[in-house]
C-alpha cells in the first residue's frame, strides 16, 4: 500500500509540503469546456459554480431559493413579472462592477439561438428583460413559470461579463471566463487540472454560509484522476483535501479510515438511467423497451456494484422529490418471463446463437455511456442480464471530455447518464419536452399531450395544478418505457479530517458548491 501511495503522489506531481494556502480537490471526470450556457454537463457545473454566481442560491434543503446576487424580489399577481433588486457591492474577478446590465446581457445570450443553450428553458419563456436602474431588473415572462426561482439557482443561469465573453470568443470557458464567484478562473489543462484563485473582493456569500467571503484559501487546485484506485490511495495518504467522486465500493473503507470524514449530501436526487432513442427502429416498439427494463435485477446491481451506496430505481423520479407521483411506483415490475414474452410478441425470435432476430436483423442495440468505473460496471451487468432474454448490448464507452459530443451525434439506440435534478417538474422538463430535441430530449420524444401537460405544470399558479400536470407527464413517459431507470445514486463527500466546514450540497452533483466555510 505504501508503494502505491508514493507512486500515486509522484504521478500526480503533489508535494507533501504543499502550501497550507492551497486547497486540493480531486475529480474523476473533466468537462469539454466551462461555458455554463452551452452544456448540460455536471462536470462543467461544479467548477462554474465556484467562479460564477446566480441571482438566487439554493438552501441546504434543496427546495428553497434564497437571496444571492439579487437581495430581494417581488412577483406580479399574474405570475409573469419578477422584479429583482440587486446587490450594489458586487464585482467580477476582473474588477468590473456588477450591475443590472450584466443580468440582462446574460439571459439574452442564453436565449440567443446562436448560443444553442440546451438548458435555456430553465430561464423560462422570457418576453422582455429591463434594467430601469443599475440595480433593478424587471424579468417579464410570456407566461407564468411555477419553478422560475428554483431554476434560477442552477449553473445554467449564472451571470456573465459581456467584456469577457466577447474578448475570448470561441475560447470563452476554455482559456478563461470572468465571474463574481468566491473563486476566479486561473487556468485549465484538459483531463489534468483546473486551477482557481481566491476572489479577494468577494463578500456577498448567501445566508446558508457562516462566512460571507472571501474564502479561506489563496488557491484551489482541482486534479482530474480517472482511476478509482488512484483516488482512493491519494485520499488515504492525505495527498488531497476533498473529493466528491470517491469510488462507491470503497465508501465503507473511507468511513473506517481515521484520517477521513465521509459526509452524505441530503437530500440528493441522482438517477442513473438508460434512455431509448425512439426513432431508431430497433427500440421504437414500447414492448422492446419494457422487456429490457424488466429483465434486469436492480437490487443485485446496487449491492454488487455500488456496495449499497445506491437504491434500486423503479421510477424516473425519486419518491422523496418534490411533486413525485406515487402512481408510477407499480409500472416497472421486474419479470424475466414477461420480458421474453414481450419480445416474442414484438416479433423478435431467438436465433441460432440465442440472440433474437427480426427480418434478418439481430437485436443488438448500440449503447453509449461515459467511461467511468461505475457506469462501465453497471453497463456490463445489464449486458449480462439481457443476454438471458436474447438481447446483445454492444457497449460503446466514451471519455468524459468527448462523451457529450458523441451523444450529440445520436448514432445509438440507447445511451446512459447519471442525471441530477431538483424536482419532478425539473426532470420532466429537462428530457421530455419536444422543444429539447435533440438534446437533452435524446429519446426524440415528440408528443403533443406531453408538451401540453408540461406547459400547464410550468405555468401553474397553484401547487395543486402543478402537481396534477407533472403527475400526468410522469405516468405517460413511464408507461411508454422511454427510459430504463436503474439506480438512485447516493452522493458522498470524502475529506481529510484536517478540513472543516465542508458540508456537501446536493445541487447538480456539486457538493463543494461555493466552499465558503471550508477551512483547515
Amino acid at each position: 500500500m505504501i508503494r502505491t501511495v508514493l507512486a500515486v503522489a509522484f504521478a500526480l506531481g503533489i508535494s507533501a509540503s504543499a502550501s497550507a494556502q492551497t486547497l486540493t480537490l480531486m475529480k474523476g471526470i473533466d468537462a469539454p469546456h466551462y461555458d455554463a450556457q452551452r452544456t448540460t454537463w455536471g462536470p462543467t457545473s461544479d467548477i462554474v459554480n465556484m467562479f460564477q454566481d446566480t441571482l438566487v442560491a439554493l438552501d441546504w434543503d434543496g427546495r428553497t431559493p434564497i437571496p444571492y446576487l439579487a437581495k430581494s424580489w417581488t412577483v406580479s399577481a399574474d405570475g409573469k413579472t419578477y422584479t429583482f433588486k440587486l446587490r450594489d457591492d458586487v464585482s467580477f474577478c476582473s474588477g468590473k462592477k456588477f450591475t443590472a446590465e450584466d443580468v440582462v446581457y446574460s439571459f439574452k445570450r442564453l436565449k440567443d439561438p446562436a448560443t444553442k443553450g440546451p438548458y435555456a428553458w430553465r430561464a423560462g419563456n422570457i418576453k422582455e428583460l429591463r434594467a430601469p436602474d443599475p440595480y433593478t431588473v424587471e424579468y417579464e415572462l410570456q407566461e407564468p413559470y411555477s419553478e422560475l426561482l428554483l431554476q434560477l439557482t442552477m449553473f445554467t443561469n449564472v451571470i456573465h461579463n459581456k467584456e469577457s465573453v466577447e474578448a475570448l470568443g470561441k475560447d470563452y470557458g476554455i482559456k478563461g471566463a470572468d465571474g463574481t464567484g468566491p473563486w476566479c478562473f486561473a487556468s485549465w489543462q484538459p483531463r489534468t487540472e483546473i486551477a482557481l484563485k481566491r476572489h479577494d473582493a468577494y463578500k456577498w456569500g448567501p445566508s446558508m454560509y457562516k462566512n460571507k467571503g472571501p474564502v479561506k484559501f489563496e488557491k484551489l487546485v482541482v486534479k482530474i484522476v480517472p482511476e478509482d484506485s488512484s483516488r482512493v490511495a491519494a485520499m488515504m495518504s492525505g495527498q488531497f483535501d476533498i473529493t466528491h467522486q470517491f469510488p462507491s465500493q470503497f465508501i465503507a473503507q473511507a468511513k473506517a479510515a481515521p484520517m477521513l470524514t465521509v459526509s452524505e449530501a441530503k437530500p440528493n436526487f441522482q438517477l442513473l438511467y438508460y434512455g431509448f432513442k425512439t426513432t431508431r427502429p430497433m427500440v421504437a416498439d414500447r414492448r422492446v423497451r419494457e422487456a429490457m427494463s424488466i429483465a434486469i435485477n436492480r437490487a443485485e446491481i446496487a449491492k454488487a456494484i455500488l456496495q449499497g451506496n445506491a437504491d434500486p430505481a423503479y421510477t424516473f423520479v425519486d419518491p422523496d422529490a418534490l411533486d413525485f407521483d406515487p402512481k408510477t411506483k407499480d409500472i416497472v415490475k421486474e419479470d424475466i418471463e414477461r420480458a421474453k414474452k414481450l419480445l416474442d410478441e414484438a416479433g423478435w425470435k431467438p436465433g441460432a446463437d440465442g440472440v433474437r432476430e427480426k427480418d434478418g436483423e439481430r437485436l443488438a442495440p448500440k449503447i453509449y455511456y461515459t467511461a467511468n468505473a461505475n457506469s462501465a460496471r453497471v453497463a456490463e451487468a445489464i449486458q449480462g442480464y439481457l443476454r438471458k432474454i436474447g438481447v446483445d448490448w454492444r457497449l460503446n464507452p466514451w471519455d468524459s471530455t468527448i462523451s457529450s459530443v458523441k451523444m450529440a451525434e445520436q448514432d445509438y439506440e440507447i445511451w446512459s447518464v447519471t442525471v441530477p435534478y431538483l424536482s419532478a417538474g425539473d426532470l420532466m422538463n429537462i428530457y421530455f419536452d419536444s422543444h429539447n430535441i435533440p438534446t437533452p430530449n435524446r429519446m426524440n420524444w415528440r408528443d403533443a399531450e406531453t408538451d401540453e401537460w408540461l406547459k400547464q405544470g410550468r405555468s401553474a399558479l397553484t401547487e395543486a395544478d402543478r402537481i396534477k400536470y407533472y403527475a400526468l407527464v410522469q405516468q405517460k413517459v413511464t408507461k411508454e418505457h422511454l427510459w430504463m431507470p436503474v439506480l438512485n445514486i447516493n452522493m458522498h463527500q470524502v475529506a481529510n479530517k484536517k478540513i472543516t466546514g465542508a458540508r456537501p450540497h446536493m445541487i447538480y452533483q456539486n457538493t463543494f458548491y461555493k466552499g465558503l466555510d471550508v477551512t483547515r
